[in-house]
């Protein structure tokens, strides 16, 4: 996409941000502006999706009138093929005209985004439909105390959207996704410590699916246990010309609402992804499928119940050990290396803790190590990369048939970022850097280290980054004699300063200062 189309369309999406701006807080005005950028999407996805159908007969959709019999077709066609169906009195381009007008749109355009989800009733796309605009409440007193205000607002959100080219008969050109992305990344980045429930940044994003998609070039699943917004998912489906089946968990209902759009967005179709909202350890919804890639940025350190009867839980029997409670990154792992595939690889970040900490994470770690032999790679990341979170992080690689198992790759990357306004980033070399030293296995001086295992067994399974890859720098010898004249020369600079100053003392007649 040109910059200079990126940059309109941004431009474009501020304006509408700042329709919301002392209204309410960015994680409110955030739902209403994506369910209207996704309603958008439906709208001209049908229109385009029925104009091709009606090719042959030299009709437009819009031209149809509501009792036609083609009306009927189109219904059942659509929902075969794209899942939902919009009448073209329903199209957003049609309300946003009636909104321009100073129409009052607001309980249409309520019973328009019901209707959306009434339409996959019963079908198979149901459960990937449904309740989607359920944060979108257009009577909400935020948006206006009075119903001409609130029909003022989102009139106003609606027109500009409308001015939106989503270039959805350009396969090259994916606008909504870009500012599907674009938005998230935003809103991302003014949500604090809430920002890790649905966004990982894009540097990281890009390492992890290129890690999990190394060598392949069509994968059968991938799988995200808390995946937020869906954005690790897609990311990975980029670097790969086929993903067969898309799969994911989420805890938050907003921010599974998100995924769910955010892979329509994407032209997902909704047979290709199955995302479930539930708590992932306590209520796992996938527990059947094994998958050829899984990606994770679970919650750091989060609490879980904790609780012995998950002793003979399949996921954690067989390590003796449940992550403590108030340290669930262990139980996430155990709970992802269930489900890989003999063939598959996992790539998860995580906080630097768990490369060390003792106890019950310890003898989870030496039976990773020692039993299963399955970490493949610990890559170190700089700090002040994730928004809301300022500690270093790592991605753990992980296979259960390794091609190297007698070895465990670490990448000290801490050091190599760019800063970009008050976060560190990752520029293009420093992603090709990681990611390159991770596919050849490579050594590199203050970098990289290829460790075998019985040095890990011999640090006890301590895998903390600097005792295998030492980045210490020495400082340059101090020449003594060389510091010893120069402060020479500073006490006779300083004390001919002093002579200048008492003459001039002296010439004014007042007292010298010392």
């Amino acid at each position: 996409m040109p910059k200079e189309n990126i940059s309109n369309l941004r431009q474009t999406l501020w304006n509408i941000a700042n329709e919301f701006w002392g209204k309410m807080s960015p994680d409110d005005y955030r739902d209403y502006i994506l369910g209207f950028i996704f309603y958008k999407y439906l709208s001209e996805k049908i229109l385009y999706f029925a104009d091709n159908a009606l090719k042959n007969d030299g009709i437009d959709y819009l031209s149809l009138k509501e009792d036609s019999p083609l009306i009927e077709l189109l219904h059942q066609k659509s929902l075969n093929e794209l899942g939902y169906f919009l009448k073209p009195s329903e199209l957003f381009s049609e309300i946003a005209k009636k909104g321009s007008n100073g129409e009052r749109i607001l309980e249409e355009l309520t019973s328009i985004l019901n209707n959306i989800e009434q339409s996959t009733m019963g079908t198979e796309s149901e459960d990937d439909f449904g309740d989607l605009f359920e944060d979108i409440d257009l009577s909400a007193k935020k948006l206006g105390n009075s119903e001409e205000q609130r029909n003022k607002l989102i009139s106003k959100v609606l027109v500009n959207l409308e001015k939106i080219n989503f270039s959805l008969e350009s396969y090259e050109v994916d606008v909504i996704g870009d500012a599907y992305e674009y938005l998230i990344g935003e809103f991302a980045a003014g949500a604090g410590k809430k920002a890790g429930e649905f966004y990982t940044p894009q540097g990281v994003s890009i390492i992890i699916a290129r890690i999990v998609s190394s060598g392949k070039s069509r994968l059968k699943s991938v799988y995200d246990p808390t995946c937020g917004s869906g954005s690790l998912l897609l990311r990975v489906a980029r670097e790969v010309d086929d993903v067969s089946n898309f799969y994911g968990q989420e805890l938050n209902r907003t921010t599974y609402n998100l995924a769910r759009m955010n892979m329509i967005l994407h032209d997902v179709h909704y047979r290709k992804f199955d995302i479930k909202q539930a708590d992932t350890l306590e209520n796992p919804m996938h527990l059947e499928h094994k998958f050829e890639a899984i990606v994770a940025n679970p919650p750091f350190s989060a609490n879980w119940e904790k609780n012995d009867l998950k002793l003979s839980d399949e996921r954690f029997s067989s390590y003796g050990e449940l992550a403590p409670r108030t340290k669930a990154d262990f139980a996430f792992i155990q709970h992802m290396i269930h489900h890989l595939d003999e063939n598959g690889t996992m790539a998860v970040v995580l906080p630097h803790g768990v490369l060390f900490r003792a106890n019950a994470e310890y003898k989870i770690r030496k039976n990773l190590i020692d039993t299963k032999n399955c970490i493949d790679a610990v890559i170190g990341l700089p700090k002040n990369l994730f928004f809301g979170v300022g500690i270093e992080v790592c991605i753990l690689v992980f296979k259960k048939c390794r091609e190297d198992n007698e070895n465990i790759l670490f990448i000290d990357s801490s050091k190599e970022f760019i800063q970009v306004g008050n976060k560190n980033q990752l520029t293009t070399e420093n992603i090709e850097k990681i990611v390159s030293t991770y596919q050849d296995r490579t050594t590199i001086e203050k970098y990289s280290n290829l460790v075998s295992l019985e040095e890990v067994k011999e640090n006890d399974y301590n895998l903390n980054i600097p005792r295998y890859v030492d980045t210490f720098e020495e400082e340059d010898p101090i020449d003594i004699d060389q510091v010893s004249a120069e402060l020479k020369d500073i006490d006779r600079q300083m004390a001919e300063t002093d002579n200048i100053i008492a003459s001039f003392c002296d010439e004014l007649g007042i007292a010298k200062p010392f």
